[in-house]
């Protein structure tokens, strides 16, 4: 093949047309292997692939082990407007690797919640969440958005939470919140020390086995609230919680065939989140049991089974929920509780919600002389640790009711 010559003048020298091809081919490589970008000691280039393509290289320094690392990504194009593409997505890339959570100087409140939620969102219930997520817009309101975290002090949280005005109750719940999210803080490597949460102590309040103490009915309380209520719907559902113990999300959520009369209990294996109105997983892991159904409680359970169905028939809904609203759909936690607090006011002259009936299951079984540890299993709690520090009060009450029978008792 005969490649004709032609003669170009070039400045002082001329250069022939075969020797202008081999230039060009030249260049070509030069124009693929350029550094097209400069970032520190960060650069881009491309290499073409077997395929055709165009692979675009980037080399950086990994912050973690201090070795260099390349990244590439590959265009179908080598222009322009194809480096610049590829530029923007190897920033993009090796910011994402390069990211290091923000130094513990410059986290500020606001950045800290902000990751933590985050966090939550993708590792707990919708329910938790939204609690966590409204306790940390109190956080941010009482001790500024912009307050560097590393800068706070058990002294001036506890100012603070002072100033807010709500009562010691509120604000202890608020203090274990809030040291659940410094601690995780702590271990995300984005609070230096965490030490003086140690003097941050809880504000003075009566104690638990103290606040319960009118949350719960006695065997005639209960009684006289049962007789009150006209509404033969609550009434039913009343005596339900109190002769299962379910929390109420629990027994919202219960379907017909969770009610096994063959085998005489109720399977609980699931929970009604009234704030986002979905049947989500129980509480715990422990939450998930079989309760046994006593003689009262399977009697109660076959009445309600049949109230239910000509319910159904005479407003002309279908369901599968054992205890359904008047529309088929899961029970309104507030509709609920505003029937209960009315007739509790009007008759015990206290208001009790729906988690009373839970503390008076527990507390007749005690009465009834039911072990610690066999109440702890039919509740769901987590070990029986849980259930005697909740009703501590009651198995006091009937210690001092024992010893009142044994006072006055004549043996010898």
């Amino acid at each position: 093949m005969r490649i004709s010559e032609e003669i170009t003048p070039t400045n002082n020298y001329i250069v022939s047309s075969s020797e202008m091809a081999r230039n060009r081919n030249i260049r070509s490589v030069l124009a693929i292997i350029f550094i097209l970008k400069y970032k520190g000691d960060d650069v881009m280039w491309v290499e073409k692939t077997k395929a055709g393509n165009y692979k675009f290289v980037e080399r950086y320094k990994d912050y973690m082990t201090g070795k260099e690392k390349k990244v590439s990504v590959t265009l179908e194009k080598n222009n322009a407007s194809a480096r610049k593409q590829a530029a923007e997505m190897l920033a993009g890339i090796i910011a994402e690797r390069q990211t290091a959570p923000a130094t513990p100087e410059e986290i500020t409140l606001k950045k800290l919640v902000t990751e933590y939620l985050a966090y939550k969102e993708r590792t707990v219930k919708l329910s938790t969440y939204r609690r966590d997520y409204y306790q940390c817009q109190a956080f941010l309101a009482m001790l500024g958005e912009d307050t560097l975290v590393n800068n706070l002090s058990a002294s001036y949280i506890k100012n603070r939470f002072i100033s807010s005005g709500e009562d010691n109750s509120r604000l202890n719940e608020r203090r274990v919140r809030l040291m659940t999210l410094l601690n995780w803080g702590f271990e995300n490597d984005y609070i230096r020390d965490v030490g003086w949460l140690r003097k941050f102590k809880p504000f003075p309040d009566d104690p638990h086995k103290v606040k319960i103490q009118d949350k719960y009915m006695e065997d005639y309380e209960l009684d006289a609230v049962l007789n009150a209520m006209d509404h033969e719907r609550w009434k039913l559902f009343t005596e339900f919680l109190v002769l299962s113990g379910l929390r109420i999300g629990e027994a919202v959520a219960l379907n017909r065939d969770d009610i096994d009369y063959d085998n005489q209990c109720i399977h609980v294996t699931k929970t009604y989140d009234g704030n986002n109105k979905v049947i989500t997983t129980p509480k715990s892991f422990c939450s998930i049991r079989d309760v046994y159904m006593q003689p009262e409680l399977f009697q109660l359970c076959r009445k309600i089974n049949i109230y239910i169905r000509k319910e159904s028939i005479f407003l002309g809904y279908r369901s599968k929920l054992f205890f359904p609203n008047e529309r088929g759909g899961c029970v309104n936690y507030n509709s609920y509780n505003k029937q209960l607090k009315k007739v509790t006011l009007e008759v015990l002259g206290r208001k009790l919600t729906a988690h009373s009936l839970r503390h008076t299951h527990a507390s007749l079984l005690l009465a009834s002389g039911v072990t610690i540890d066999a109440i702890s299993r039919r509740l769901g709690h987590e070990n029986s640790r849980v259930t005697r520090r909740i009703y501590l009060h009651i198995t006091k009450k009937l210690k001092e009711r024992d010893n009142d029978q044994i006072r006055d008792l004549k043996i010898i």
